[in-house]
């Protein structure tokens, strides 16, 4: 059964879409769900607090931790909406690259599928990049979105713990994160999953907006 959104549902998911490189195309047209599904998100699976990146990162070459870690200074540091964009572009193409011909070919074919609402070949390809390359941070990104169009809470957030086990600042699967614990009615932990997605890309300013509600909601006062 596949996902229906609330608004900001969408905000969030296309947060974590766009940096899984996939558009919204999986959820198209639907209305926002009343409830979350029961029994959803057992006590067990919640994922833990996250710490700071370490400077090695499983899944991310030397090389390409560098880049990051220079274009996620360059986020903070840009001027404008126009640069910010800018350089979130340079940071999902750093982390969609392989060097694997075999692991692009099964992430092009799961985009194709997710596109035409084909979910279960998407999913069966996305299970075989992540066999092949468990290290692959947006294998697990894009597998964390399908699950979550599925209405699937339980596999959704455990693969969103795998993103940012491997990578702390995907600003996308901290939005995820935060959008889940919403729908599940644990605005505290949404709220704590919204800011730190700000922590390190201040400029969603959707995120922005829903950490405004959430405080004024779980704190009491506005920010």
């Amino acid at each position: 059964m596949q996902r229906k959104l609330s608004t900001a549902g969408w905000v969030c998911l296309a947060i974590l879409v766009a940096a899984a490189g996939v558009m919204p195309a999986v959820a198209s047209a639907q209305a926002p769900p009343r409830h979350p599904p029961h029994g959803a998100l057992p006590e067990a699976t919640e994922p833990k607090d996250l710490p700071p990146s370490p400077s090695k990162r499983p899944g991310i070459p030397k090389d390409q931790a560098h880049g990051l870690d220079f274009l996620f200074g360059a986020l903070k540091a840009a001027p404008d909406e126009e640069s910010a964009r800018h350089v979130e572009a340079q940071i999902l193409a750093l982390w969609s690259r392989t060097s694997s011909d075999t692991t692009a070919l099964l992430m092009q074919r799961a985009k194709v599928a997710m596109h035409g609402q084909q979910l279960d070949i998407a999913l069966k390809l996305l299970d075989a990049v992540l066999k092949l390359h468990p290290d692959y941070i947006e294998g697990w990104s894009q597998r964390a979105t399908l699950y979550y169009v599925q209405n699937d809470y339980r596999h959704s957030l455990e693969d969103i713990e795998q993103v940012l086990i491997r990578e702390p600042r995907h600003f996308g699967a901290l939005a995820g994160l935060g959008m889940i614990m919403q729908e599940l009615g644990d605005d505290k932990r949404a709220l704590d999953a919204f800011r730190k997605a700000l922590a390190v890309n201040p400029h969603l300013d959707k995120v922005r907006e829903l950490v405004r509600t959430l405080t004024e909601k779980v704190e009491g006062r506005d920010i």
